[in-house]
């Protein structure tokens, strides 16, 4: 499933359209302050608090533009995405907003509650095995069947457009910050969060934390091209994809710079952020946090906004893991 060849990179224009668009019905979260993490971070933390969207993660702002922006025409078909389980959640929501048909393809090794998220919403699953390859056949599969439409979890500019409003909404509140952290695995957020800042702020830094075991982002950055052959090996279930084409080519204009986390640090941030400001956010959230603590030489007294980008964790499996 590859994204349109003719990809025309949204414009800060698209993204005010989309802000515009989705505000009937995606939440406006709330930005938080947490002292002691100032304190510790050694830098004033602004955290924008996407773990309390509609769906728990920010992706409802892209699917639910995408769905939004659907001709009649094109939306009596329904939509089709392949998910390992937040793209696929916010867009079975986003396809009940309209009242039209949403179809999932998921890896046989999702997570279980994300996976119960996306039924719960009314989206018909479909399985694959837990490859790119595989997705992209399945998807394609669906979407010959029934004619839906495409809506690719972070390669597609509507949704791009849609992710930039978090940001958006973060400079609003907190104008003239030094620098933005968003965590990054496809890209769509970092992308989007580029040309929010490039239209809003220019002069913001974009930071993309990515954790060591799936770092094809920082090495693509690093090397000018994309690598597409690592095999990921992390905690962040939602960061495992590899960056898209034209979410590269957006980050590497914008002059985004990655830093990587392991994932014992990821997995200390989630877990300290637990315990300040009493809000649970899951691994690939709490990994921008981590970048900023590992990292704190380059954010030391600067004013820093952290997009906290979800809160659909696997407490089974983690509440051990993070002791």
């Amino acid at each position: 499933m590859s994204p349109p060849l003719a990809f025309a990179p949204p414009t800060f224009a698209d993204v005010l359209a989309a802000a515009a668009r989705i505000a009937p019905h995606a939440h406006a979260t709330p930005v938080l302050r947490a002292r002691s993490l100032d304190a510790q971070a050694g830098c004033s933390l602004w955290f924008k608090a996407e773990h309390l969207q509609r769906a728990g993660a920010f992706k409802f702002r892209g699917a639910c533009n995408a769905v939004w922006s659907l001709t009649p025409e094109q939306a009596a078909h329904g939509v089709v995405t392949h998910s390992s389980g937040n793209h696929g959640a916010a867009l079975a929501l986003a396809a009940r907003t309209r009242g039209i048909a949403c179809h999932v393809v998921v890896p046989a090794n999702a997570v279980a509650p994300k996976l119960a998220a996306i039924a719960a919403y009314g989206a018909v699953l479909h399985r694959c095995e837990p490859d790119l390859a595989a997705r992209e056949a399945a998807c394609e599969a669906v979407r010959e069947g029934t004619g839906a439409t495409l809506v690719h979890p972070y390669a597609d500019a509507r949704v791009i457009a849609g992710q930039a409003t978090a940001a958006l909404e973060l400079l609003g509140t907190a104008p003239g910050l030094d620098a933005v952290v968003v965590p990054v695995g496809g890209g769509g957020l970092g992308a989007g969060t580029a040309i929010a800042l490039g239209g809003a702020s220019p002069g913001t830094r974009l930071y993309l934390a990515e954790p060591a075991g799936a770092a094809d982002t920082a090495a693509s950055l690093a090397r000018g091209a994309r690598v597409t052959d690592l095999v990921p090996d992390t905690v962040c279930d939602g960061l495992r994809a590899t960056l898209g084409a034209p979410n590269f080519a957006i980050l590497q204009a914008a002059g985004a710079e990655a830093v990587t986390v392991d994932d014992g640090a990821t997995l200390a941030a989630m877990r300290l952020f637990w315990q300040r400001s009493k809000q649970l956010v899951e691994p690939s959230s709490a990994v921008a946090l981590a970048a900023v603590l590992q990292h704190r030489s380059r954010f030391e007294g600067l004013r820093v906004g952290v997009v906290l980008s979800g809160g659909n964790a696997d407490l089974e499996a983690l509440c051990g893991a993070a002791r």
